[in-house]
């Protein structure tokens, strides 16, 4: 009997090239059991994103709670392909418990290494995950210093 992996593998197969996806053990863990999946209620320590690729139609919904400058927690919703839920889990499983200043260092190369590879044609998914999580900094220090400003503001005559 066949395991669902090699199932979905020859699913993906074109008779007359061969395999056109091929993913790893570890993508197929990322894809079929996501890790941070979820949302956050809106918050001054939340940073969030939204951030699509028009070119295959993948979306990502991103959100990061921060405390002491560290990513305490982080959540995400995605729609898309294999390769986009795969690399958006293992970035968010990268990020979680780095320093913002850390977090901000992280490439889609870092990601597709963690996952040990992908299919040249679906680098581009690496990008979204990273993509969002960028994004989601850079929300979540708006607000700081937004806030900061607010506080600067009250204490004006």
């Amino acid at each position: 009997m066949q395991d669902w992996k090699d199932l979905y593998r020859q699913s993906q197969a074109d008779e007359t090239t061969g395999p056109i996806l091929f993913y790893n053990d570890t993508v197929l863990d990322h894809f079929t059991n996501p890790r941070n999946v979820g949302e956050m209620e809106p918050g001054e320590r939340v940073g969030f994103a939204l951030v699509g690729d028009p070119t295959c139609g993948d979306q990502m919904k991103l959100w990061i709670r921060v405390e002491d400058d560290i990513i305490t927690d982080i959540k995400f919703r995605s729609f898309g392909c294999p390769g986009a839920i795969a690399t958006s889990s293992m970035a968010t499983e990268l990020a979680k418990g780095l320093s913002l200043e850390e977090a901000r260092e992280l490439t889609d190369d870092d990601v597709i290494t963690a996952l040990g590879g992908i299919p040249e044609h679906k680098k581009h998914c690496s990008l979204l995950g990273i993509t969002a999580m960028q994004a989601a900094i850079q929300d979540y220090l708006l607000k700081q210093m937004m806030a900061e400003a607010e506080d600067t503001d009250d204490d004006l005559p």
